[in-house]
């Protein structure tokens, strides 16, 4: 499959506000910034799809001095070790710690781990990012 040119009508007002998105995001030109637009919807319309093969990010926020928390997360992880591929562990201060964890499967898998992790009694703060493994791209 090759490029295929196309033209759009827009509003002059509406072009002018993507112009000035486009030199904010540093992008090259309209042609990329409409493609990563594109990229974008087709991403998080497949990630709605509960069956879709996905990646996602778990950030959780929390204060370690809880008690049993670290054990908790630690022991939620163990649980699906073939889900979660990758985890990263970052001191903030003295009393909290973020968490990073990386998950693989289905969109549906993804989302119930991660709503687990979130949910452990002591997390301050939990977001779980859905993205796509790339194929269908």
């Amino acid at each position: 499959m090759g490029t295929v040119r196309f033209g759009i009508s827009l509003d002059e007002k509406l072009l002018t506000s993507f112009d000035q998105l486009i030199e904010e995001k540093s992008y090259m030109n309209r042609s990329e910034a409409i493609r990563d637009l594109i990229r974008s919807a087709l991403v998080e319309e497949r990630s709605s799809t509960e069956e879709a093969d996905a990646v996602g990010t778990v950030t959780l926020v929390y204060n370690h001095h809880v008690r049993d928390l670290s054990d908790k997360l630690t022991e939620q992880q163990h649980s699906h070790h073939d889900r979660i591929i990758s985890a990263l562990h970052v001191h903030l201060d003295p009393h909290n710690c973020l968490e990073v964890l990386v998950v693989r499967g289905k969109v549906r898998d993804i989302k119930k781990i991660a709503d687990e992790l979130i949910g452990v009694k002591g997390v301050k703060h939990g977001k779980l990012v859905l993205t796509t493994t790339g194929e269908d791209l």
